[in-house]
Formats: structure tokens, sequence, C-alpha cells
């Protein structure tokens, strides 16, 4: 409650202010140092902005052909702009957000069907987005610059574009980009994908190949996702390598948040909106000049709502949302020669937010037959996968795996003995035989959930940054920029999104094997077991938790030239600091109910049997269970799977880029940058259900509490990458303004280390080990362009074609409970078209289409977990014992052997097929080398060993990649927005409809029927009345109005919970009103 109350007075303080303030200026604008030439009046005004740091937006027609006068001196923006714009028939006007506008002064400013529509230019490529074609200044250089004049694909939006399109998140872009994808993913971060490129490496190790940058500084951890965009001035989308002026060398592209800085006039914004689903949400910014020199902007936004999903076990809706932010920035600038600003930007979430959606599975109820052998029913689960690869689109994978094939439910079936029943005196065994999900059939709406478990979320994100800027002369600049993000991730939730059915036995009065009582209730009593974790319950209960801590330091240093002649320079040097920690559990009440009744029982039967195991025990093997709750583990339970991954990195490089002007519509751009990256990972094994037992033990382990670490793996890479840009900007008759450009590019992406695997003892249990590092990724891009505008500014074209060669993709699948990245040799091609029509002040359309292709290259490989055979008929994939986390293949003439054996129905059928697997010794093996009670070989007459005598070790054949195409890299992604305006008296009316649509795509690497995802759009209208004059606004909005529920992307799970499949689709049908004023 107390959160809650803060969050409310914390977003709430900006608006307050704003409504206490008078809406007048305090103080005069600041001085400037101008050096601008005689010139076209179009180039002086883009000299302006780039002096004043000021966005300034004009019609390309109305300056043609204009001239402006020399200005040189200090002047305030006011007077500067007076003077170029001298006898010119132009006069400017401020529009939202402070933009300025330069129009005809012979335009009427405030009355009738003549007003030019207002409204800050949305900043796209010269064309997406925009309010018109205007022309406008960004910094994807890390210089300020036209964006006509910037030789790189970029899209990039104002306050005012975003809130057009309704784009209120870093997710939501994709419907405004071309060749942009985007996905959450399963743990604590997402995928961000541009021309097929993007983070399916989920390493903790592993860097972003697209770059999330706060006002310029790249912050490896982010909640890009989470958070929602406030009080911005722009944000900018790169597409491409970005490897020379952005840190951490971004292979896919680049997305810039640039906030709004404070001006040196009072002004204030307040909204307040309410929408379906009971939500509520305000945002406000107060700027405020203290002085001449010194001023302070506050701005803050929250938003609260009901959940999108239902539970259908609870009744109740889940996935709510209530969070807030809130950010601070002070600018100082005391002379026309330095400038200085902090800012303080803080995130924070406390609700039920479900991480992952519903979760798929086609149940695998195991061949009937192998070869011509029947297999026994009682048999059948030992050769099922849990889930089989179906479409996720097909009924069937509305469904449960198939749960008599989980090792954590078959040990407690046929191993653990409860006690006898005192009537019959038969066995009463661990937990009730059959499948305790048979029969389960989930809802086939994406928003349905079935859980026992409610989700909670917690998020805190801090970003600290210090900018300093100082004019060393008139044409050379030093730029300070040092930065602190601090990260802060804690989510749970169900780890099943369906529900089991009563599993557990009543224990009560149960006889020992004498016929004696046994003392206590035993494990259930009434039928129900309570976990130290999960707490009571009479069904399978699980669920996991994403926790991660990361600290991360920046600086950079760049100089940054502005001559007058035909070379400009910008050289620097930045550092990275980044220290992180995650952490990744799984509960489950019989991981717990197995470490307690068997692994710790004193093999008499009934639960009362088994002795408390403390910590550090190494006299005999047990396992210990962490007593406390899962918000207070002590880290020390091996009752539960926890994969803790520590990473350390410092990287810092030195790069330059170098603009030279060969003639007076020729540039050639080079830039080069060396990258000096190190990463320390520090490996932490799992333990789930290890005990100490040793060399004598049933378990595998060496220790029976904590969790040891491995020795540090140091992986380090020196690494050159840059670009080489020629643009040229021809005089043609049928255009306004053209730009051409090519350009080559060579990025790079550092390796990394995959997790450890289960701290297993190889003499117990045989395994074949995986790599412990990744590959580095590399890219050589090559992309040719032109930015054109028509019609004296009314209409804007742009194409972009490009061919990316890439070498050491990384790409993740969960192997082993570890998540495993590998690294394949690609290559992607393709086209984006940008265009923005203004035939009318009232009428505007614009409009972007990409079209991609990837593949990947010769030699692509690797093994897919849901098809390990790869229909080779002579080789079976069975289940290993519990301790064994993936499923195996083996010789169908060894598994009929078995079947055929006197041995089938004995108990022992179950170790000889397990055996077949890589597995704990003390189960028996059919390896005559391997120290066991249980020679199997001499049992059937035959030897076998995995790890030598099936593919791969046991783990099944590649699959051939080669042709393949990339994950969430759909060959087709349209935008189309159209809006219409009616002026009428002193109230502007615009209705405007936006239309997203991408074409099918797959999730996978191994492009089969299980891995595609459907074709899916998106459609958005709104509805604006509001009054220029007043600054005040209404809007009426509908997202997602046809309420459709792709599945966006998918998540594999692991073997050894079924290969069951996560599930991402998009937020449900949102009718919204707000009101926003600005004073």
């Amino acid at each position: 409650m107390r959160d809650s109350l803060r969050a409310y007075l914390f977003s709430a303080t900006a608006i307050v202010a704003v409504l206490a303030q008078p809406s007048a200026a305090l103080a005069r604008s600041p001085v400037y140092r101008f050096n601008i030439p005689a010139q076209g009046l179009g180039n002086a005004l883009k000299a302006f902005g780039e002096t004043s740091r000021q966005q300034i937006i004009f019609d390309a027609a109305a300056v043609n052909g204009k001239k402006s006068p020399a200005l040189v001196g200090s002047f305030t923006k006011e007077e500067a702009l007076a003077h170029l714009l001298a006898n010119s028939g132009l006069t400017v006007q401020t529009g939202r957000s402070g933009v300025l506008i330069v129009r005809p002064a012979a335009l009427p400013a405030q009355s009738g069907q003549n007003r030019t529509a207002p409204g800050d230019a949305a900043m796209g490529v010269s064309t997406a987005g925009q309010d018109d074609t205007s022309d406008i200044i960004v910094t994807a250089q890390k210089r300020e610059e036209s964006l006509k004049d910037v030789p790189i694909a970029i899209s990039a939006f104002s306050k005012q574009s975003l809130d057009d399109h309704k784009i209120e998140s870093g997710s939501e872009l994709l419907r405004a980009v071309p060749n942009v994808n985007f996905s959450k993913g399963n743990f604590s971060m997402y995928n961000f994908s541009i021309r097929g490129i993007g983070t399916k490496a989920i390493s903790a190790s592993s860097d972003p190949a697209v770059a999330v940058s706060f006002n310029n500084t790249p912050l490896i951890r982010n909640r890009l996702f989470e958070s929602e965009f406030f009080d911005l001035q722009r944000v900018e989308v790169l597409r491409g390598p970005q490897g020379t002026l952005y840190g951490r060398n971004a292979t896919g592209g680049v997305v810039n948040v640039i906030p709004a800085l404070p001006t040196y006039t009072l002004g204030g914004e307040a909204k307040a909106e309410v929408g379906s689903y009971n939500t509520k949400r305000l945002s406000g910014m107060l700027n405020v000049p203290l002085s001449d020199t010194l001023a302070v902007r506050v701005a803050g936004s929250m938003t609260k709502r009901d959940g999108f999903d239902y539970n259908t076990f609870t009744k109740k809706n889940v996935n709510d949302r209530d969070l807030w932010s809130t950010r601070a920035t002070v600018q100082w600038e005391p002379s026309d020669r330095f400038k200085a600003n902090v800012i303080w930007q803080h995130f924070q979430e406390d609700d039920h937010r479900s991480r992952t959606g519903k979760q798929l599975c086609a149940r695998d109820p195991g061949p009937e037959k192998v070869g011509d052998t029947v297999v026994p029913e009682a048999l059948r689960p030992r050769l099922s996968q849990g889930c089989l690869p179906v479409s996720l689109y097909d009924d069937r994978s509305f469904g449960a795996p198939n749960g008599s094939s989980l090792g954590y439910v078959v040990l407690p079936t046929y191993v653990i003995v409860a006690g006898l029943d005192p009537k019959t005196f038969g066995v009463v065994p661990g937990i009730l035989p059959g499948d305790p999900y048979a029969d389960v059939v989930q809802s086939r709406n994406l928003r349905e959930i079935a859980t026992s478990y409610d989700p909670v979320f917690h998020a805190k994100n801090d970003v600290f940054q210090l900018n300093l800027e100082l004019k060393l002369s008139d044409s050379l600049k030093l730029i300070s920029q040092t930065a602190y993000a601090r990260d802060r991730y804690y989510s749970s939730q169900d780890y099943n999104r369906f529900v089991s059915k009563p599993i557990f036995p009543d224990t009560q009065g149960l006889l020992d094997y004498f016929g004696n009582p046994l003392p206590g209730p035993g494990a259930s009593p009434g039928g129900i077991y309570t976990d130290p974790q999960l707490g009571p319950s009479n069904r399978i209960l699980s669920a996991d938790l994403s926790r991660s801590r990361n600290d991360q330091w920046t600086q950079e240093l760049r100089l940054q030239s502005s001559f007058a002649g035909p070379f400009n320079f910008s050289f620097g040097a930045n550092y990275l600091d980044f220290k992180s920690q995650d952490d990744y559990y799984v509960f489950n009440n019989l991981f717990t109910y197995s470490a307690e009744n068997f692994y710790n029982n004193t093999n008499d039967p009934g639960a009362g049997a088994h002795v408390p195991c403390p910590p550090n025990t190494t006299t005999r093997e047990c396992i210990y269970i962490d007593p406390n709750p899962i918000g207070s583990l002590n880290d020390l339970g091996h009752n539960y799977f926890l994969s803790r991954n520590i990473v350390k990195t410092k990287s810092w490089a030195i790069f330059g880029e170098t603009y030279w002007n060969v003639a007076s519509n020729v540039k050639i751009t080079a830039g080069l940058r060396y990258t000096n990256d190190k990463k320390t990972a520090t490996p932490v094994p799992s333990q789930l259900l290890l005990g100490g037992g040793g060399d004598l033990g049933n378990s595998g382990g060496f220790v029976n509490s904590g969790y040891p670490p491995l020795p540090d793996i140091n992986q380090k890479w020196g690494r050159f990458t840059g670009r080489l840009v020629v643009d040229w900007k021809p005089d043609l008759s049928f255009t306004d303004d053209t730009l051409i450009y090519a350009s080559a590019s060579h990025g790079y992406k550092g390796g990394g280390a995959n997790p450890p695997r289960a701290d297993i003892n190889p003499r117990v249990v045989q395994y074949q080990p995986l790599p412990s590092t990744f590959k580095p990724e590399y890219v050589n891009a090559f992309e040719i362009g032109t930015k054109n505008s028509f019609a004296g500014g009314k209409l804007s074209l742009n194409a972009t074609a490009f061919y990316y060669d890439y070498k050491d993709y990384q790409v993740s699948q969960i192997v082993d409970r570890i998540s495993l990245n590998e690294n394949f040799n690609a290559e992607s091609w393709g086209l984006e078209l940008e265009g923005a029509w203004r035939p009318t002040r009232a009428f505007r359309v614009d409009a972007n289409l990409g079209y991609l292709r990837t593949r990947l290259k010769k030699g692509a490989r690797s093994i897919d977990v849901m098809n390990r055979t790869q229909g080779n008929s002579d080789w079976v994939v069975l289940r290993p014992w519990i301790q064994v986390p993936s499923n195996c293949i083996a010789p169908r003439k060894h598994v009929e052997t078995i079947l055929n054996s006197p041995f089938v129905g004995s108990g022992l059928d179950l170790f000889m097929l397990a055996a077949l697997c890589n597995g704990s010794s003390a189960f028996g093996s059919f390896n005559p080398d391997v120290a066991t009670n249980l020679h199997f070989d001499q049992f059937l007459g035959f030897t076998y060993n995995p790890l030598t005598d099936a593919p791969n070790g046991g783990r099944g054949f590649y699959a051939d990649l080669e042709g393949k195409e990339l994950p969430n890299a759909p060959r087709l992604t349209v935008n189309l927005g159209a809006q219409y305006t009616f002026f009428i008296d002193k109230w502007d009316l615009t209705f405007r409809g936006d239309y997203y649509r991408q074409s099918a795509s797959w999730g996978r690497v191994y492009n089969t029927a299980y891995d595609r995802l459907k074709p899916w759009d998106n459609t958005n209208l709104a509805v604006t009345l509001s009054r220029p004059e007043s600054d005040l606004s209404f809007q009426f909005y509908v997202k997602n109005v046809f309420n459709n529920t792709p599945i966006s992307d998918f998540f594999t799970n692991s073997d050894d919970t079924g290969l069951s499949s996560n599930v991402f689709t998009l937020d449900p049908r949102i009718f919204g009103f707000s009101v926003s004023k600005k004073f």
C-alpha cells in the first residue's frame, strides 16, 4: 500500500506543479555564438538548429532559392532567426514540444479552413510518421544534422508522432519501422530484431545485437519492454550495423531514446487517461527556468490497470499493471561555450505481470509399437518426449504434456512407497498412479490460463547521466557523457499454465511392512503435501523465479569539429564496466517430495521414515531442503533448480569518423573503431536433487547443499569495425531534394560463456560435455539508399536496399537445463520503402514496406530437441533417469530386445530403458566398464555405451539447416497510416487510422511445422479534438480494433518438463479516452 501510494505521489508531482503555475515566461533566452556564412536559407536554418540545439522544421519548397545573410556573433535564438529570415517572406511559430516551425508569413496562423495544421513534425526517415514532410534535426551520427542529409536508414519519432501512432513502449515500434520485429523473451529480457538480426542468444553473458540507448548511452540491461514512453524529444531507430560511433557494437542497429531537455521558457503539460480494463494513466511535465543560465525539468507518468488474462482455475483476472516512472533534469549554460546537464530517470513496477503467456503442448502418448514389437501401455511414457512437434495452431496443441513421461512424476509413482493400506495391506505409492495431466484440454483462447499460482512481478531501473559540452573554439567541441545504470528484476509465475488432477494419497493411518502403524501423519495427511516454497496442495505445484541484479558504468569522450571547410571529424573513446547476476529458479513440490521421501529415506516404507538432512552432510547421501518460502530463500537447497549466472564485462574502445566534402554535393564518410572486450563468467552448476554421496550415491552429486562455483571463464577479444559511406546530392529536375548513398560496414558482437550443466559426478552419471563458450558474431553489411522530396515538400519517398553476410550468428536453445548458445553463418538481403504524402493541409498518408530474405549458409547444423532422430527409423527417443535432464536416442534393436525380454513388468524394464541413455550407474548399465550392481549387459547379452555408440553421445542426429530462414524474420512488414483533419473555427478534429501487418515467420532455426508463426495484423483508430491556441486536446482511441491474438513468438521448454511451449501474444483490444493540456 505504501509503495502504491508513493507511486501515485511521484507520478502526480509534475501534474500538480503544472496546474499550480502561471504560463508566463520567466527568463530571457540564453545567448549562443553563431558563425553561419551567407548561403542558401535551408542550409542556414540547419546550421542554426545545430548551434542552438533547437529542433526546427521548414518546407523545402518554401526556402528553395532563398538566400540568408551571414550571421556571426552572439545572439539569442529569437535574434538569430529574425536576422536569418529577414526579407524572406517567412515567419516562425512555436509548435508543440517547443519545435520551431518556419512558414510563409502570409499564411493565417489561427483561423478557419486556411489555418495550417499545428503540431510537431514527427521525425521519420524524412517520411515515416511525419505531420508533414518538413526537414528536421537528428543525432544519428552523434552530431546534430538534418535527417535528410544523414546517409543512414533511420526512422525517428517525436512525442507527438508516437502518440499519433499509439506507440506507448519500445515493443510497439515494429508497427512504424520497416523490417523490425519484437518479442518478449522467456526470462528477464526481450528480442528486438532489425532486418532479421536480433538477440536470440539468451545467455547472461551475451550482448544485445540491437543496442538500446538512453540519450546516446547504451544500456545492456534496460526496461524498454516494460516501461512506457513519456516526455521525450524523440526516439530514433537506426537500421544496420552501428559499430563505429555507438558503444557495444550494435550489429543489428540502435534504438536511441532521447528525453526532452530543459528549456528557458516556463511551461508544463498534464495528461489524464482512462480506458478499458479499468485503466488509469497520468503523465505530466514541468519546465522551470531558474535563471538565464539554469533550468529544471521534471516529468512523470503512471499506469494502473486490471489484468488482460483470465485464470480459469481461480476465476480471477491476472497479468495486471501497476507501474510508474519519473525523470528530473537540470541544465546549466553559464556561457555560449559550456553547457552541462544532469539526468536521473527512475522506473518501478510492482504488480502481477505475467512474464510469458499460455503454455501449449500436443500430448505425446508414446508409440504403440517399436518396429514390430508392441510397447506395453505402462512403458509407452518412457518412449514419449512429453509433447509432439506439431503446429502450435493445431487443436492438439491445447493439451498438456504426458505427465507419466516426466522423471519427477515417475520416481514417486514407481519407487517411493508411502506405506501399506491397513485394510488391504496393499502398497500405497508415493503419489497416485496414472498421468496427472490426463484429459487436460486447455481453452483455445490465448488469454485464458489455468494456474494455482498467481504471478509476482517487481522491477526497478535507475539511470543517472552527466553530460558536459565544452566549445574549445568556434569549430571544436568536446563532449563528455558519464552514466550509471542500476537494474533490479524479480518475476515469479506458475511454471505450467495448466492444473493437474489431485495426486497425493492420504497417508494418515498407514502401516509399515510389519503391520505396525507408521509414526506421524505421513507426508500427505488428508491427501495434502506441504512444500516449504509453494505451500500445501493436493496437486502438482510448480513455479519459477527469474531474478537479476545489474550495475553499469559508462564513460564516453568525443571531440567534434565544425570547420567551414570540406573536412570535419568526430573522434572519441569510451569505457564500460558491467556487472550482473542472473538467477533462474524452478520449484516443484514433487522435487521436494522426492528429496524427502526417496533420497532422505531410511529405506523403510512411509514418509515418516525420512531423517533430517542438515547442510554440509558428508557421512551419507541426502539432499538438503531449503525450509524458507520463495521470498526469502537461503540458496542452499537442492530441492529446487537454480541456474546462477555471474558475469563481469569490461570494455573500452577508441573510434573516429571523418567527413570529407570532395565536392559541393558529394561527401565521403569513413569510420573506424577498435573495441577491446573482456568478460569473466563465474560458472555455478545447478544441483537439483543432487546429494553428497560421492561414488556410492544414487543421485550423482558431490555436495548435499549449496552451489559451489567452478573456476572463472575468462574471455577477451580485440576487434576492428568500421564503415565507409559515399553520399551524393544531385540536382534533379523532378525532385526538390535528393540524397543518394552507398555504404559498406563491418560489425562485431562479443561471444560469451554457456552456463554449466548440473554438477554431476561423471563416475556415477555418464554424459557428453557441452561447449563452455560460444563465439563472437560478425557482419559485413552493404547498403544503398536514396531520400527524396517532391512537389514542394508534399511528397517524400525513401528507398533502401541491403545485403548482410553474417558469421557466427548466436542462437540459443535449452539443452540439459541450460541455455546452450550455438553459432551459425547466415546471409540476409532486402528492400525498404518509406513514404509520406500530404496533398493538402488536412490530409496526410504515411506508409512503409519492408521486404526481407534470410538464409543459413552451408554447414549450418544443430540438434533439434523436438526431433532428435530426424526421421531415422533405426533409432528411438527415450526418457532417462531423473538426474539426467535431456532425452536421448537409442538403437531400435536394443529397445526391442528389452521389450521382448522376460523383465517386462518386473520394474527392471524401466531402468533398462533408462540405461540406454546416459544415466546413474546406481540403477544399472549396459556398459561393462561402468561400476554398477546391475550389469544389464549380462542380463540381455548386449553391451552398449551411449557416449560412444550413439550419434553425438546419444543427443541425436544433426538437422541440416542450410537454406533455412532466421527466426523472427518475416519476409514482409507493412504499415499504412492516414489521417484527415477538419478545421472548425478554433478547433481541429482529426481522424486517424493505422494498419500494420507482418507475414509468416519462424520461431526457431529448424523451420518445421512446429516453428511456423502465422501472419498477423493490427489496426488502431483514434479521434482527436484539439484547440491549438489553448493547447487543449481530447482523444478517443481503440488499439487492436479486431482484438487479434496472434502468436508473436514462443519458447521451447526443457526435455525434463515435457518440451512444452510458452507463447507470447499482443495486448487485447483497448478503448481509451485522454485529456491533455499544455501551459
